[in-house]
């Protein structure tokens, strides 16, 4: 009988805030974990923040360092000593001068906006993700649009990158409330390829005057624009949430006239999915991986046309039938995704090396 390989995670998402690559690397670690057993092992550097998640899967912490220091320095030496076993890594960076991994990379909105990313930022992704794409032993991303992308940036067959749907988190499902008041929902943080201000322009030109924008995400102060924070502070119809924790956020999607998802560039986009399985209609723009992963559950708009985006948005707050019609597409949309069938994906890659 054949030994499923030894393989070591590298868990340093651990450390990080959640966002859509903390998801998927949390959820594919906790379904590995089942299907492997004592044959996975997560390391991290100190600092967790995900304790919970840490202690169900029996994270090693080790190391003086942190960060991409602890990833390209301390990392490959321990590995090293414990004779280079696999290592997979789930959130898009890994270390350099180590051979033996699995590379996850989510998308390459580094190199297409590169000037909206923080100068340091740039500078590191730029530096060490052509290196990793090129030295790993085997290139994995969440869609066929990010396929096509990383195939493109870096000159590769894209055949050779093996895709790993992301999915929707078992804790979100339809929870309603008691409404105080009608609102129309986004989730995203405040980057430019969110297209945050673009959502605020159309929102201004709605007719509906019973309808608040209420807007959920991290204001990265290296990310942020400063005078979109302004203007949501001094319209008292749009509310900035901020980082919500998921019980609050499943609330939210819940109860919501409509969801909507106006971004420039997605890698995979989590949260349309996640709209839908609270039962939410969607308008998601028709850039990206976005239709790929949306298929005809939604109504797209067009997200360089700010009319369009309005006239998408009011289209489903005046018709009960549609949305009736995409909160059951909906549904039936996010059955295309599950972790387990993703882990089972991600598993067979790491059993053919």
């Amino acid at each position: 009988m054949l030994h499923s390989p030894q393989i070591i995670v590298n868990s340093r998402f651990l450390t990080q805030k959640i966002s859509g690559v903390q998801r998927f690397a949390i959820e594919i670690s906790c379904e590995l974990k089942k299907l492997y057993g004592d044959n996975v092992s997560f390391i991290s550097p100190k600092g967790i923040v995900q304790k919970e998640v840490a202690a169900e899967l029996g994270v090693e912490t080790f190391g003086k360092y942190s960060g991409y220091f602890w990833e390209q320095f301390e990392l490959p030496s321990y590995l090293k000593s414990k004779g280079s076993p696999l290592l997979l890594n789930l959130g898009n960076t890994a270390p350099v001068f180590y051979a033996n991994n699995i590379v996850t990379l989510h998308d390459v909105t580094f190199e297409r906006f590169p000037g909206q990313m923080p100068l340091k930022f740039r500078i590191m992704y730029q530096f060490l993700i052509p290196k990793i794409v090129k030295r790993a032993r085997q290139l994995v991303t969440v869609s066929e649009f990010s396929r096509q992308e990383i195939a493109d940036v870096y000159s590769l067959n894209k055949e050779s990158i093996s895709i790993v749907h992301n999915a929707v988190s078992g804790e979100f499902s339809y929870k309603p409330v008691e409404k105080k008041e009608r609102y129309i929902l986004a989730v995203a943080s405040i980057s430019y390829q969110k297209n945050i201000p673009a959502l605020i322009k159309a929102f201004n030109l709605l007719a509906a005057e019973d309808v608040s924008l209420y807007l959920v995400g991290n204001a990265n102060k290296n990310f942020t624009d400063k005078q979109l924070l302004s203007e949501i502070e001094r319209n008292n119809d749009i509310v900035f949430l901020g980082r919500v924790d998921d019980s609050k956020l499943v609330e939210l999607y819940s109860n919501a006239e409509c969801f909507v998802f106006p971004s420039l560039y997605e890698g995979f986009g989590i949260p349309p999915l996640e709209a839908q399985a609270c039962q939410c209609p969607v308008v998601v723009s028709n850039a990206a991986s976005l239709p790929e992963v949306c298929l005809d559950s939604v109504v797209y708009c067009d997200p360089l046309n700010i009319s369009d985006i309005g006239e998408k948005i009011n289209s489903v707050l005046v018709n009960d039938d549609l949305k009736a019609s995409l909160k059951f597409k909906g549904v039936e949309n996010i059955k295309r995704f599950n972790w387990q069938k993703s882990a089972q994906q991600m598993k067979e890659i790491i059993d053919k090396l």
